[in-house]
């Protein structure tokens, strides 16, 4: 035991010269990191940890395993990249200016645009729950049109989980807006995700895509637990199920921040059985996905074949709610 504290602190008197050594240098380069020769560099590479923001927010886990270094080595990496990044506290005035930069996609309906204040953030993962024919997927299919009405040179990246993307609908909206509906397909990378590591790979794959120069603004996966519900049955597998989830929105929520995207999520729903009062209705996924979303829209059928979004969570926004109608090209207020 003394023999391993000596070795740790040799390590952290290592670490402390070496992250004098990285400040200084005006190097960007991984390779540039204590620990790091070419082999390692090409590793991390290989996993997607091919620039310094990318290894300052990994865990040591994740470098271990891509990499091969051990855990020491891999702290040694994480922190020196930190220090280069001066990834440290930044005022309230800096966060003003970074909250700046975010962009809002509109629906082109007005009370729902109104209900968000200018419509779905980008850093943002924004999840719509509730029970199958409430809307989820045309507001996804909507999402990926006029993202591309107010940004041309955007890309939506759509996870499909359910079989549910239909290119038709796509073409209906596109026209809806006066856009060219080849143009706007072209715009959209689907997936068919056929179980929850795949989906999660896939998600994994968004970040080689936008390197590769595709101008990545908005991730949909629709839906976001399907997978996780079937596969983990019962109490016994719960725990798992929500460690693999929690990984799963940590992974988008990653994305949303480093690329300033918009991530888009619907969720299945349950009926609460001790429930006497009130709406029985609770999003699958518990408080993992309540937690990792940062807006959380609730939607229900209204009255005369209309839709009703409610606000149900969001950290600047007030709660609210607003009735539309999901029309062939555009949703349409209901008066």
């Amino acid at each position: 035991m003394a023999r391993r504290r000596v070795e740790e602190n040799e390590l952290d008197n290592d670490v402390n010269i070496d992250l004098k050594n990285v400040q200084k240098s005006n190097e960007t380069s991984v390779t540039s990191l204590p620990g790091v020769g070419a082999a390692t560099a090409e590793k991390l590479s290989l996993a997607g940890f091919d620039t310094l923001l990318a290894i300052a927010v990994a865990t040591i886990g994740e470098i271990v395993e891509a990499s091969g270094v051990s855990e020491i080595v891999a702290r040694k990496i994480i922190q020196a990249s930190r220090a280069s990044m001066d990834m440290g506290f930044m005022s309230g005035e800096e966060a003003m200016q970074k909250r700046s930069t975010i962009h809002k996609i509109s629906t082109f309906c007005e009370p729902f645009d109104a209900l968000l204040e200018g419509g779905f953030e980008t850093r943002a993962i924004t999840e719509c729950f509730g029970q199958y024919g409430s809307g989820k997927t045309q507001i996804g299919h909507l999402l990926s049109v006029s993202l591309q009405k107010q940004d041309p040179t955007a890309a939506v990246v759509y996870i499909d989980t359910e079989s549910t993307f239909r290119p038709e609908r796509i073409v209906q909206f596109a026209k809806g807006l006066g856009m060219d509906p080849e143009q706007v397909l072209r715009n959209i990378k689907v997936a068919r995700a056929y179980n929850s590591d795949h989906q999660m790979l896939l998600a994994e794959k968004v970040e080689e895509l936008i390197k590769n120069g595709l101008n990545v603004k908005l991730i949909i996966v629709d839906s976001l637990t399907a997978h996780f519900r079937a596969e983990f049955v019962g109490r016994g597998t719960l725990a798992d199920r929500q460690q693999k989830l929690n990984k799963h929105m940590h992974v988008l929520a990653k994305l949303a921040d480093m690329y300033n995207l918009t991530v888009y999520v619907t969720n299945q729903v349950m009926a609460k059985p001790d429930t006497f009062f009130g709406d029985p209705t609770e999003a699958i996924g518990g408080n993992i996905v309540g937690h990792n979303s940062t807006f959380r829209i609730y939607l229900r059928k209204g009255k005369k074949g209309s839709r009703v979004a409610k606000l149900v969570d969001a950290p600047n926004i007030a709660d609210g709610e607003c009735a539309f109608f999901v029309k062939e090209e555009r949703l349409e207020a209901a008066v």
